[in-house]
């Protein structure tokens, strides 16, 4: 599964290298294209991430002006992330490039195939969402 994930990686960072984009400025750029989340604080926990190292993320994809901070009119301690009109852009393009490497790498597969291989890596991603809500049970 290791070996998958990291080829993976690999294709689908080759894949977004022309647009300038590394696989950690991806991730969150698309996770703000899709609503996912709207804070650092929110952006760091979908990305796994801890709010340093989100913040330095957002420097560069600043930076690039792909991303831009706007303070809540509401509340101004609250900094909300908005994609700038060519992050949007950058953004849109993602799913694409997603899919073109995930149809390379599912070559050769028949549909059936391609259906078994879904349901078991569910019932594994099934089987390790238990097993973590059983942990959380026990702290």
């Amino acid at each position: 599964m290791r070996r998958i994930l990291g080829c993976v990686a690999s294709e689908v960072d080759a894949a977004l290298e022309p647009r300038g984009l590394t696989s950690a400025q991806w991730i969150p750029l698309l996770k703000l294209h899709l609503g996912v989340a709207g804070t650092v604080a929110e952006l760091a926990r979908e990305c796994r991430l801890d709010t340093g190292a989100m913040t330095r993320m957002l420097d560069r994809l600043e930076a690039k002006g792909l991303v831009a901070r706007v303070r809540s009119s509401q509340d101004r301690r609250v900094v909300n992330l908005e994609l700038t009109d060519s992050g949007r852009e950058a953004a849109a393009q993602i799913p694409a490039e997603l899919c073109k490497v995930q149809n390379a790498l599912l070559q050769g597969l028949s549909v059936p195939e391609w259906e078994q291989l879904k349901s078991l890596l569910h019932r594994v991603l099934d089987n390790a969402l238990a097993r973590q809500a059983a942990h959380r049970g026990h702290e």
